[in-house]
């Protein structure tokens, strides 16, 4: 993932939302990454889903050009 700098960006956004404190997952971003955690991989696959779908309806955000 770390060639592909915005999506590694839109990711970790939503891992930071999705997962804040201890008690959603022990891990911050990078460690998950390193690992491939369940919660890494629900981030990628979200934030994957919003690209595809920001392009399919013609969007253009800075995030995902």
């Amino acid at each position: 993932m770390r060639h592909d700098v915005q999506l590694r960006d839109a990711a970790r956004a939503i891992y930071d939302a999705c997962y804040q404190g201890e008690e959603s997952t022990p891990v911050p971003f990078d460690e998950a990454e390193r690992v491939a955690t369940v919660h890494y991989r629900q981030a990628v696959d979200a934030a994957q889903r919003a690209r595809h779908l920001l392009v399919a309806r013609g969007d253009q955000l800075a995030l995902f050009a």
